[in-house]
């Protein structure tokens, strides 16, 4: 994979001496990839336990790609673990903050780690080093930390940067490096000369660098990523227009997408949006909004509507049961394809709901299975779709694994005591779900059933004799 995004190390000899502190999901992609493009890199954790892991080639987290960029780069020479912060900060030319920045209960952004890494290296730092911040901070945050430096070091003699990171879990790998474009913040020519030649490699090879002051930097990491949290939130409320007016929310989308000003990506309706950057970023903007006395409404709005939006499509699927007590299984764990990540999951949070309502609940997910049973120990977890079907009333489709658009739909109907599946992504195509026997719901398209009879529309839901309720009411 790496061969293929960057072809064979830049060359044999060492570009520069980079530290980077944090050895997380965002920390480790950041070395492995630096030490990719030439660079000589050490890592240091203050848990000491992750940094003997990683000694032993022991990766807790799942990033497609990275357990072998990490030991490419170690087996080069060019990526050190290190327990001692004084070894790691040894000759660097630069040091990487990539710390955990946590929401505060304002959404606003903790930035304790940020400061306290920055008192850790303060002693250790000569002259020449740069301190970045590649960790998402808000606005302001790269001078904060430049002036705590300077009050460590009795000297204004550090300087601070920002390089905010643009890593999708599933494609953190590509997305170092072959991104969009490279963000450098810096408030002096030499800072800002140092970060380029950092990056040199992959300017190489036309990826765009940007250079700004920090503030501006730091916003554009929650500004880019609000946005698109609005594409999700705008699209899952035109879903639910075309679920009523009877239209299809795929072509409604491929129409609007071709738009050149707009774009095709992020238009795919959802049960909402999930994980560690959307949710957490689209409330440090409003936090920073109103801060700074210039509120976002759009942001605000957008926060709230995508909290309602889990929850009314679970309402969607208990309102669909027979039942209360029924079974109903759910699809998916991980808040996206491609990782183990649960946080914010709206797969997560419908299962937790359901349960709630007093379903019984029974999922499955191909890598998020661990963090997903310590946090619903209750829900059901069974080792394949199928087991986790068996005995269903409802099977939803709450992630978009490939594993499910595969999906052996007449093994998965057998399995089931009902027939009704509900694909939240929209993975699936109608037809083939129809000939397998079982009846079809999406988000933003009309209900079909694979029984002779009237197809069946968006409206409340209604009881028939012989089988269960197929149709439901959109958010």
């Amino acid at each position: 994979m790496l061969k293929l995004l960057l072809g064979a190390s830049v060359n044999s000899e060492i570009r520069m001496r980079i530290a980077v502190l944090g050895a997380g999901y965002v920390g480790l992609t950041t070395a492995s990839c630096l030490a990719k493009i030439g660079h000589a890199v050490t890592s240091h954790d203050v848990d000491k336990n992750k940094i003997r892991a990683l000694q032993r080639g022991e990766l807790a987290i799942f990033e497609p790609g990275l357990d072998e960029a990490i030991r490419e780069a170690t087996a080069a020479g060019r990526l050190l673990f290190c327990e001692d912060v004084v070894s790691a900060l040894s000759d660097v030319n630069v040091v990487m903050l990539t710390v955990g920045t946590p929401a505060k209960c304002d959404g606003d952004i903790d930035l304790s780690q940020v400061e306290a890494a920055a008192r850790l290296l303060a002693p250790y730092l000569t002259p020449a080093a740069i301190v970045v911040i590649k960790s998402t901070v808000s606005v302001g945050t790269a001078r904060r930390i430049r002036e705590l430096i300077a009050e460590e070091r009795g000297a204004l003699d550090i300087a601070v940067g920002s390089n905010p990171e643009f890593l999708r879990e599933g494609s953190a790998l590509r997305d170092f490096l072959k991104p969009d474009r490279i963000v450098i913040g810096a408030d002096d020519r030499h800072t800002a000369a140092v970060l380029q030649e950092v990056y040199a490699p992959l300017a190489a090879s036309q990826v765009p660098v940007m250079v700004m002051a920090t503030p501006n930097a730091e916003l554009v990491k929650h500004a880019a990523n609000a946005l698109l949290a609005l594409k999700i939130g705008f699209i899952n409320d035109v879903a639910e227009l075309c679920e009523r007016a009877g239209a299809d929310i795929l072509e409604v989308a491929a129409g609007v997408g071709a738009d050149s000003r707009i774009g095709t990506s992020f238009l795919m309706p959802g049960p909402g949006y999930g994980g560690s950057c959307f949710p957490k970023d689209t409330r440090a903007f409003a936090a920073a909004g109103r801060r700074h006395n210039a509120p976002q409404p759009l942001i605000e709005a957008l926060i709230e509507r995508n909290e309602v939006r889990k929850s009314s499509v679970a309402g969607l699927i208990a309102g669909m049961a027979n039942r209360a007590g029924a079974k109903v299984c759910i699809l998916g764990a991980a808040f996206k394809k491609d990782t183990d990540d649960i946080r914010e999951s709206p797969a997560m949070a419908i299962a937790v709901e359901l349960e709630r309502l007093g379903f019984e609940v029974h999922g499955h997910d191909p890598k998020a299975m661990a963090n997903a049973r310590l946090a619903a120990p209750s829900v059901q977890w069974a080792h394949d779709p199928y087991e986790a079907a068996r005995g269903c009333e409802i099977v939803a489709i709450a992630t978009e694994w490939d594993e499910y658009r595969e999906l052996d739909l007449k093994r998965l109907c057998a399995a089931m005591a009902g027939t009704l599946l509900f694909d939240l992504r929209n993975i699936l195509h109608p037809d083939a779900v129809l000939a397998a026997g079982l009846d079809y719901r999406g988000l933003g398209r009309t209900s079909r059933r694979s029984h002779t009879g009237p197809e069946l529309k968006s409206g409340p839901p209604r009881r028939t004799a012989g089988h269960r309720t197929v149709a439901g009411a959109a958010m």
